[in-house]
């Protein structure tokens, strides 16, 4: 089986930092990395049947909508998942040729497809869903943090960043050097107290999750709080009314 790096003092540590709390779902970081990747380093991103009722392909990056909550203070939660590029990841330790490894440089878990056999023993290995198999190839494939966008120096330095990160039209992804410190993302996910997802697995994801803020959602004020309404055809409603319409496009 696969070893992993041996672990080193000041060692790096890329990863993403992902904002539950002001993503949208919008699908834009999905969208952006297909796009990238399908003729990037691990391209293709194989479709099958896209445009029927059964279409299913590779995709790096997936999100998922649920419910958090119940009653006024309910809310929807976007989960955006790819890879999470963990510190002791066991779909490099079950592979039995190699393909899947954890880079020493820069800690980023990839597959080298040229000895990937598509057994499919890190799919089964991985908790987290992350692996994605390309049955038109019959090779395992996954998020590479865009380590052609990244290293390119080709690309002006704000660019260097992966595709998902640079699309996000609220700033809800975040990229950078988790085993610094002092770093931005780090200090981010100590302002916000960031989390692991799924801590008690024991591989520790260096990809972080912003937990979404608590008490954000309005609530509906008790009914001795409601104030009477404005006469009808007084200024204040009509002012009322405007806001609402202009509200609801």
């Amino acid at each position: 089986m696969t070893s992993l790096p041996a672990s080193r003092p000041g060692q790096k540590k890329f990863g993403l930092v992902i904002d539950l709390d002001i993503c949208v779902g919008c699908h834009a970081c999905a969208t952006a990395c297909k796009e990238w990747n399908a003729s990037g380093h691990m391209g293709p991103l194989t479709d099958f049947s896209p445009y029927g009722d059964d279409a299913w392909g590779v995709w790096f990056n997936r999100i998922h909508s649920f419910e958090e909550g119940e009653g006024d203070g309910a809310r929807t939660i976007h989960f955006p998942k790819s890879c999470l590029h963990c510190e002791e990841p066991a779909c490099v330790t079950v592979c039995p040729t190699g393909a899947s490894y954890k880079r020493a440089e820069d800690g980023i878990v990839l597959v080298n497809e040229a000895i990937c056999i598509g057994c499919k023993l890190c799919s089964w290995a991985c908790p987290y869903g992350a692996r994605e198999f390309d049955a038109d190839q019959g090779v395992m494939k996954k998020c590479t943090l865009c380590i052609d966008r990244i290293y390119n120096e080709h690309l002006a330095e704000a660019d260097r960043q992966p595709a998902c990160v640079m699309v996000c039209p609220v700033n809800a992804r975040h990229f950078g050097d988790l085993g610094d410190p002092e770093s931005p993302v780090s200090a981010l996910v100590a302002e916000r107290r960031g989390r692991d997802l799924m801590p008690e697995l024991g591989y520790r994801p260096v990809n972080k999750y912003l937990p979404p803020r608590p008490g954000r959602m309005p609530r509906t004020p008790p009914p001795d709080a409601v104030q009477p309404a404005a006469p009808a055809g007084s200024s204040g409603d009509k002012l009322l009314r405007w806001l609402d319409r202009l509200l609801s496009r």
